[in-house]
């Protein structure tokens, strides 16, 4: 089984939000792979599939983002769990524009407190990451205001 992990804050107030922009991913996938709705499984909401015969887990951390690893705890144990072959994780990133991707394979959190927490709960950074640019914060501005605002519809519709 696949798992990919799109991290994000759950509730209502932070669905627009920069800093959710790998739940976007994950709704986006379960839609076109046509997985069916999300379901609440500990802590995170899960649709789960096909994919070309493979099947793929899609989890929605319900942790918030500091604390996303929680939700993949009960994964790791998971028998032929394999980090670096298994575990895609999507995660917003300051660092590139909007809409911009980079996949990398392996690597340090860069300053995301969910990356961080992700790799202390595997206590591992052997995992994919795929980045989504959300665009670089206006000087002088707080980034965690600033990803915790809402983004721009044009900006929205280029991710």
């Amino acid at each position: 089984m696949k798992i990919v992990f799109g991290l994000g804050n759950p509730g209502p107030e932070y669905d627009d939000t920069r800093h959710n922009v790998g739940w976007w991913v994950l709704d986006r996938l379960a839609y076109d792979w046509d997985f069916g709705p999300f379901r609440r499984v500990g802590k995170a909401f899960v649709s789960e599939g096909s994919v070309g015969g493979i099947e793929v887990r899609l989890m929605k951390p319900t942790t918030f983002m500091n604390r996303s690893g929680l939700a993949l705890r009960p994964v790791k144990v998971m028998q032929d769990f394999d980090l670096e072959e298994d575990l895609l994780v999507v995660v917003d990133d300051t660092a590139l524009d909007v809409g911009r991707v980079r996949f990398r394979q392996g690597g340090g959190a860069g300053g995301h407190n969910g990356l961080k927490s992700v790799s202390g709960a595997l206590q591992s950074n052997d995992y994919a990451r795929l980045r989504i640019g959300v665009g670089k914060k206006p000087d002088g501005e707080d980034l965690s205001a600033w990803v915790l605002a809402t983004m721009p519809e044009e900006d929205e519709e280029v991710v």
